[in-house]
């Protein structure tokens, strides 16, 4: 399909009355031409799962969540509904799901986000459990995720919540690069 529509209508009357999108799940936009196409996970080679990646030995204390901020941190990760109210006085009913808490060390990891750094109790920091408690990732732990090598955003400066968020702001450099070699392949570019 190509796409010769003024972009202000287009994105103001897209798909306006029809009950599907149609796109896929997967495709490619180059010019003024869109390609979709539905696609399926075909992998059969070692994957990596979040308890992959953890350091062993030694972690500092600081990733270690203190025992008075656990309930907050459970607030945080679990499902919710509750009457809220805005600044102006407006009541709505906020509802969200749970989250798995602590993070299972038997599965893939959530996406890192630029917040994962920071002791402060958050929804969307990753915890693990470990035999000394329950504790963030470390800056380590996120390059791991990330597919860079350990200490990578290692610096003078840089503390290890920035450290956190280059990771939250990077892309899982081992994928883009396997995705880059097929299309380079695939479009004869290599």
């Amino acid at each position: 399909m190509a796409i010769k529509e003024n972009l202000v209508a287009l994105s103001e009357n897209f798909n306006v009355g029809e009950k599907l999108s149609p796109f896929k799940n997967s495709g490619v936009f180059v010019g003024e031409k869109v390609v979709t196409l539905k696609t399926y996970p075909s992998f059969d080679g070692c994957k990596t799962v979040l308890g992959d990646v953890l350091q062993k030995g030694h972690v500092p204390n600081e990733f270690f969540i203190p025992s008075e901020d656990l309930p907050k941190w459970t607030y945080l990760k679990g499902a919710k509904k509750e009457v809220r109210k805005a600044k102006n006085g407006f009541e709505y009913n906020y509802s969200e799901g749970g989250m798995v808490f602590p993070d299972a060390l038997d599965n893939a990891s959530r996406t890192i986000i630029t917040g994962e750094g920071g002791k402060s109790p958050s929804r969307f920091k990753h915890v693990v459990s470990t035999t000394k408690g329950l504790r963030r990732l470390t800056p380590v732990e996120l390059e791991r995720l990330n597919m860079f090598p350990d200490k990578h955003t290692l610096m003078d400066g840089i503390t290890d919540a920035k450290r956190a968020f280059f990771m939250g702001n990077a892309l899982v450099v081992g994928v883009v690069a396997k995705i880059g070699a097929v299309l380079a392949e695939e479009t004869n570019l290599t």
